[in-house]
């Protein structure tokens, strides 16, 4: 029925860009009906049975209503999106018929008062919000060594390249976190794309491991507004795609100034992403790779990956300067990725599964101050519906559920609650000037200004601490595939970093990388629906 219908026209939606369904759409070859029910068959038939990749958490009721609303709209400048079925991470509110949860037990039955600002933008653009993506709990706040994309609601998240567990139910692959369910329904095919956040590598973990394209932007180009919170100071929403064009499409649309979040007041964007895309412009492009092996302790973030990652980073390389950019080899100072005196702070670990148990885990101290903070003033200003209303609460809560919602614990929860919550600690406020003391002044603005790059390559999410202790964005995209032992190949990304507000350089940068490259391929075990799309 569904995949039969959208099929019309040579159309195949389980590998087609936004792009290129909008054009679908506006050409009359398909409508936002068909287009919903079609990723709702496959969302049945992979994410519910089959592999059951468990990327989707709740489907919207409203989903096939909203899209007949849009039967006879086409995509047009005020409503680029219209008609286009999109999934947003359950960490985002949607005043709806669907709760917003962040894979909590404790928040099951929570419902958001108002949209996200996200949200609003993705509606008044002409967006189907499909449902809402699985995720790792809390956006992996909750625990130390929870296994990405597994929360106590939701359950677990599996990689569409590799599915399989292992004996405890763990991926053999992760599917990457927190936003695992947002890049695995991109990945398979299950929505036109998705949206996820980042604190740090939140974006691009799944993006690396699920073969899919993501923009982990500036801070503050995207209002956080309705985000269930980590810490304010390096939270950001950005989309997660099958192309770069995508992305570029979606920013658009997402990307702008909010009066209730002070991070977006000085907002830097272009009318128009998608005029930055070329396919020459690599052309005269000065890139950073931060590995010198001649100075090995601080080959930081090259060091320590596998061969066949070494070897799929050089023919990235090689393709950079194939394309004809200058490819500069030299090691971020370590004053910028060590971070500095008192940025982190020891967490006991009684996680009963890891194999640390027991022992003192490293944690970001602005991360433990700020949770608080800010995931209070969420429960009080944000949800309905629920019982929650400070941190305190949750964490009892889990305590006499421990069975069903403490699998892994939550010992970054306690350690949060011991903080004051008002942020007045100097501790706190020392920790927050030394990370930006690091990854800006001592990291990457001394980096790009003395070898005057445009942008610095970093391998799947190795980079991606720096430029979330920065606010700075990065543009990810598919660059190859790994393998393991005695295991199918999964996805590598190439991440594209530079400095605040340069979303269009990178996204240049990623676009021509991309078109040299096609590197992205569907995961095998989630096939076309429709016979005449089957290869």
């Amino acid at each position: 029925m569904a995949a039969e219908e959208t099929a019309n026209g040579n159309l195949c939606i389980e590998n087609a860009s936004l792009a290129e369904l909008q054009q679908a759409l506006a050409e009359g070859r398909t409508t936002a009906s068909a287009l919903t029910r079609a990723y709702l068959a496959r969302i049945e038939a992979y994410d519910r049975a089959g592999p059951n990749l468990n990327a989707v958490r709740e489907v919207n009721p409203d989903a096939l209503a909203i899209a007949a609303s849009f039967d006879q709209i086409k995509p047009n400048p005020k409503q680029p999106l219209a008609g286009l079925p999109i999934l947003v991470k359950d960490n985002i509110a949607t005043a709806d018929k669907q709760h917003t949860t962040a894979g909590s037990l404790a928040l099951t039955e929570a419902r958001a008062k108002r949209d996200a600002a996200l949200v609003a933008r993705l509606r008044a653009a002409g967006a189907v919000i499909l449902g809402k993506a699985n995720l790792t709990e809390y956006a992996n706040i909750l625990a130390i060594d929870m296994p990405a994309g597994y929360s106590s609601l939701g359950g677990q998240v599996k990689n569409p390249y590799v599915p399989g567990l292992d004996d405890k139910g763990v991926p053999v692959v992760s599917p990457g976190g927190s936003s695992s369910g947002s890049a695995v329904a991109v990945a398979a095919g299950l929505a036109a794309a998705a949206i996820g956040t980042e604190t740090s590598g939140s974006l691009l973990s799944p993006a690396t491991q699920n073969g899919v394209v993501t923009v982990k932007p500036t801070v503050g180009l995207i209002s956080r507004t309705g985000i269930l919170p980590i810490a304010h100071s390096q939270d950001t929403a950005g989309p997660l795609t099958r192309t770069v064009r995508d992305a570029a499409i979606l920013l658009n649309v997402l990307a702008g100034p909010d009066p209730r979040d002070p991070a977006t007041l000085p907002l830097k964007r272009p009318p128009d992403y998608t005029k930055f895309l070329d396919e020459n412009g690599l052309k005269g492009a000065r890139i950073g790779v931060p590995s010198d092996p001649s100075d090995p302790a601080n080959d930081f973030y090259y060091r320590s990956i596998s061969p066949r990652a070494h070897a799929a980073i050089g023919e990235v390389i090689a393709t950079l300067e194939a394309q004809g950019a200058t490819i500069v080899r030299a090691n971020i100072p370590t004053e910028g990725w060590i971070g500095g005196p008192g940025t982190e702070m020891a967490i006991l670990n009684r996680n009963p599964e890891s194999r640390t148990k027991y022992e003192p885990a490293r944690r970001s101290v602005v991360f433990v101050y700020e949770l608080k903070h800010d995931l209070n003033t969420y429960l009080r200003d944000w949800l309905t519906g629920t019982q929650m209303h400070t941190m305190a609460d949750i964490i009892a809560f889990n305590a006499a559920h421990a069975e069903k919602a403490l699998r892994f614990g939550q010992d970054i929860f306690v350690a949060a609650e011991a903080t004051r919550g008002d942020l007045s600690e100097l501790e706190y406020k020392s920790a927050r000037a030394m990370d930006l003391r690091a990854s800006r002044a001592l990291g990457l603005d001394i980096y790009m200004d003395k070898y005057r790059l445009d942008a610095v390559l970093f391998p799947g999410v190795a980079g991606a601490a720096i430029a979330a202790k920065a606010g700075y964005p990065s543009v990810q995209v598919p660059a190859g595939f790994l393998r393991g032992n005695e295991m199918p190949e999964y996805p590598l990304g190439a991440t594209f970093t530079g400095r605040a507000w340069s979303e269009p350089t990178l996204l240049r940068i990623a676009y021509a990388f991309e078109q040299a490259t096609k590197a992205r391929q569907m995961p095998p075990g989630v096939p076309p629906l429709d016979e005449g799309c089957a290869r």
